[in-house]
């Protein structure tokens, strides 16, 4: 029930803080009010608007660069019924599936979200998202720490490097230690190193992401998960590229019992870095500790099919102190429109597209490896993204490249002190071979240029 303050409300919290009236909490002191009058553009007709925001639009030149861009961010084509379905007035308009009995169509929708999460991972329950890839990792973290009762975590030094400060973040709320395993020469986790850390039995968990930061296909192998098994550590896999999940066996077919991604690939704009929408998925033994909320199926009193919230296990849900997470779902929005997405494209679809960035990134990797100077840095597989070594400061071929037009990838010696020369390439679906060309033909030059200074 709405109950509004009575004036005499409002008199006595004024009284109470030494003001005498509301205006008082929003004036502006003197000294910093503006004096001048605001020069406003005056009330337009509405074409007026539209074209003068055309011209706002004109000015962002990024939009014409070519981008082989990617690191957790990745262009791919967007369905247009996607945005005629996802911004009808229905869904914008709807906060949140507390009243079932009045949010059936969202309710359906995040219920056929956690679906496809669980086809696409290979794991049995998936949560109705959060907020994006990084928190899902942490919230995977807290999962497995709830579950073993022990404080450390081990991830690998080739997990997307913003994913494990934003672990670090949480773990260090929670007096939890975040331990790293490097990786090898081939760009893929030291699984001798992984399997020798986990045998003392001190690690909730262990991470690894594949494809990894690099790019390449990272997974357990037999003896490294019977290792990790022994130990009582948890296996999580994280996805930062979730459209390498119809490319790939899903990470239940090497042990993984949590999955922690990002699905930003399936229609989600790349929007400078948000909103996007993470998920997490596990086996069912986790399934009274996974965060969030989880939308169930059943039948109302009529024996017709309903859809409820059901296991809600965060702190608004009455448990408080015995919550597993405080987390909430993401911008549910987010999750529809990639559950729009996966519904348009389909199994096959799907793999199409999947199969396109493996092309695509294959006659990328071909081009560049082509040009002298730049050598491919791992031999090991890779989706849609690898690393190149130029041989000279990447930031200064990459400025190169910019001044030319084309975004030629991320600088790795942001995160990586050893890899200062080396440049991680994307190329999706969206990449054409004339991008390809102008590429590799314009990074020739950059080299050369860069190679002697």
């Amino acid at each position: 029930m709405y109950a509004p303050h009575t004036q005499r409300d409002i008199e006595q919290m004024l009284g109470a803080i030494g003001i005498e009236s509301l205006d008082d909490l929003l004036r502006v002191p003197n000294d910093i009010a503006l004096k001048a009058k605001l020069d406003v553009v005056p009330a337009l007709p509405e074409y007026q608007i539209q074209r003068r925001f055309d011209r706002f639009a004109e000015k962002n030149a990024g939009v014409e660069y070519r981008s082989f861009l990617g690191a957790g961010s990745y262009r791919h084509y967007a369905p247009p019924a996607i945005a005629a379905l996802a911004m009808r007035g229905e869904f914008l308009t709807a906060y949140t599936p507390y009243q079932a009995e009045v949010s059936q169509g969202y309710l359906q929708a995040i219920y056929e979200w956690q679906t496809y999460i669980c086809l696409l991972t290979g794991m049995d329950i998936a949560n109705a998202s959060v907020y994006d890839g990084a928190t899902a990792l942490a919230e995977a973290a807290i999962m497995a720490l709830g579950t073993t009762g022990r404080h450390k975590i081990l991830v690998s030094r080739a997990l997307h490097p913003n994913y494990r400060a934003v672990l670090r973040t949480y773990c260090d709320g929670l007096d939890v230690s975040v331990d790293e395993i490097a990786f090898d020469e081939n760009g893929t986790t030291d699984l001798a190193a992984l399997a020798h850390a986990v045998e003392s039995k001190e690690y909730a968990a262990v991470a690894l992401q594949s494809p990894n930061f690099f790019g390449i296909v990272d997974t357990l192998t037999q003896s490294a998960l019977d290792a990790v098994n022994a130990s009582g550590t948890i296996p999580i896999a994280v996805v930062a590229e979730a459209l390498s999940l119809a490319a790939f066996a899903p990470p239940s077919s090497w042990g993984a019992q949590i999955v922690a991604g990002e699905a930003q690939s399936f229609g989600v704009a790349q929007a400078y870095g948000g909103p996007y929408a993470g998920f997490i998925a596990s086996t069912q033994e986790h399934m009274r500790r996974i965060p969030g909320r989880l939308v169930g199926k059943s039948v109302d009193n009529a024996g017709r099919t309903a859809y409820v919230l059901t296991l809600q296990a965060r702190e608004q849900h009455i448990r408080r102190e015995r919550a597993t997470s405080n987390i909430c779902t993401n911008q549910a929005h987010c999750a529809l429109i990639a559950t729009i997405y996966l519904a348009l494209m389909g199994k096959t679809g799907l793999r199409d597209a999947a199969a396109l960035n493996l092309a695509r990134s294959r006659e990328l990797a071909s081009a560049v490896a082509n040009v002298d100077g730049a050598t491919l840095k791992y031999a090991a597989p890779f989706f849609n993204e690898f690393v190149v070594d130029v041989g000279a400061p990447a930031e200064g071929v990459l400025a190169s490249l910019q001044a030319l037009g084309i975004l030629g990838g991320v600088d790795l010696g942001r995160w990586y002190p050893e890899l200062q020369s080396c440049i991680l390439m994307t190329a999706t679906e969206l990449t054409t071979s004339a991008d390809i060309n102008a590429l590799a033909a314009a990074l020739d030059g950059a080299i050369n240029v860069h190679a002697h200074i």
